[in-house]
């Protein structure tokens, strides 16, 4: 059994490694009892020692503990190596209260009472369904993500419907035609709104794709990804900045690409006029959604605008979702659940989502439970719809007691989804709208 490290305290405590090799050591003796491994500072996380995501994440919350520190939430997605993690803690700060959002997110849906009852009951697609609100409450926060611990960025509905403006006007003149494919490699955060309905805008159809969690392994990443590009023969590739320089390689993986561009691009280039694509109807595709490939090659499900709102509207009739609701949700967007239960849902019923990406959420699991209590500080919004999922797994028991947070108040809390199978037992094999489970 490994020797438990000395107790050390804050970020100068982080100059000797001895003490967090130690804490390593520990974790991968529990983990793998009876393995013969040995960290150093170059020893790579995940092909030396074996901790996957979830044990990473029980590794920094234990670092955090024994140095009493808070790391920056980026590290779970970056740190390779003990190494980085030394580097981390030379950065880090020393405090244990985690922050309080900010209030703003607390009155957004106070301004939604009786006088919000109605819905768009007679829209026939997504755009419909924007337009909608656009009309009505064009200032209204349609959405807040959290960037960071302390940085909190609103998307209105004027906001989503003028992004989306830009990114279509730019897609436009890349020659996109109506039904041509869009692959979306974003993680989650406000681009994703815009370039999403950006892409509806200019006929074409959104494919959200996987997008690497990791920087280093952003070109293994791609090219397991390359099969669903290929399969969509997906023409243009909006992703983010570290993916362009490995545009030729996508090319030659999927010959059908002809453009690899970043939301920056589009919504701050050129644009110049481009005739207007046809509306679309309800039969028309509103996405193209992948399986994640983990039993075989991912397989595309062509789902129609009529498809989407007709599975929307039932779920959301059967869980009474009103626009004074609140939706929190760390899922990701490319998942069904975080894309289509979560965000589309909210869109369409007109709550606010309140958005934290699934690292960060991984990183702080308190985090959406305190986001979900805070909701109701001041006692004014009624509930809150908390999208979870369980398919990141059980987290490993800490070897030692844990920082006291402040229990999080879910008393006002109206549903918390998890997104497996078993939740739903009584499911059709197909839903309204015509769709296959």
């Amino acid at each position: 059994m490994p020797a438990s490290p000395q107790s050390s305290h804050g970020p100068s405590a982080a100059r000797d490694p001895a003490p967090l090799l130690a804490l390593i050591d520990a974790l991968v003796g529990e983990l793998q009892p009876g393995a013969r491994r040995q960290a150093t500072l170059d020893s790579q996380l995940d092909r030396d020692l074996g901790l996957d995501s979830l044990s990473r994440v029980e590794l920094l919350a234990r670092i955090e503990q024994h140095y009493r520190v808070r790391l920056r939430d980026e590290v779970l997605g970056t740190a390779q190596t003990p190494r980085d993690l030394l580097a981390a803690l030379g950065e880090s700060v020393a405090t244990h209260a985690p922050p309080r959002p900010p209030a703003e997110a607390v009155a957004d849906s106070a301004r939604m009472s009786g006088e919000d009852a109605e819905l768009p009951t007679d829209a026939a697609t997504l755009l419909e369904v924007l337009d909608w609100h656009l009309a009505r409450h064009p200032d209204r926060v349609h959405v807040r993500f959290y960037a960071s611990e302390d940085r909190v960025e609103a998307l209105t509905y004027a906001g989503l419907a003028d992004g989306a403006g830009r990114v279509a006007q730019a897609l436009r003149a890349l020659e996109m035609g109506a039904g041509d494919c869009v692959a979306l490699m974003l993680p989650s955060g406000l681009d994703f709104f815009r370039c999403f309905f950006g892409i509806l805008r200019a006929g074409a159809v959104p494919v959200p794709m996987y997008p690497p969690a990791r920087p280093a392994q952003i070109e293994e990443h791609l090219r397991r990804q390359a099969g669903i590009l290929r399969n969509c023969e997906a023409r243009v590739l909006i992703t983010f900045d570290r993916v362009r320089p490995l545009a030729r390689m996508l090319a030659g993986l999927s010959p059908a690409l002809a453009h690899v561009v970043t939301p920056e691009s589009l919504l701050d280039g050129p644009r110049p006029p481009a005739a207007e694509p046809p509306a679309p109807g309800p039969g028309s595709l509103a996405l193209i959604q992948y399986t994640s490939g983990s039993t075989g090659d991912p397989k595309g499900v062509a789902l129609s605008h009529g498809n989407l709102l007709a599975n929307i509207r039932a779920w959301g009739e059967a869980a009474a979702l009103t626009a004074s609701d609140v939706c929190v949700s760390w899922l990701p967007l490319y998942h069904d659940m975080g894309l289509i239960g979560t965000w589309l849902g909210s869109l369409y019923h007109g709550m606010p989502l309140i958005l934290m990406s699934p690292l960060d959420f991984l990183a702080r699991p308190c985090a959406d439970t305190n986001c979900a209590s805070s909701m109701h500080g001041d006692g004014r919004c009624p509930s809150a719809r908390s999208a979870c999922s369980s398919f990141a797994g059980p987290r490993p028991p800490p070897a030692t007691t844990a920082i006291p947070r402040p229990a999080p108040r879910c008393s006002t809390t109206a549903g918390c989804r998890p997104g497996t199978t078993p939740t739903w037992p009584r499911a059709s094999s197909t839903s309204p709208g015509g769709r296959r489970r």
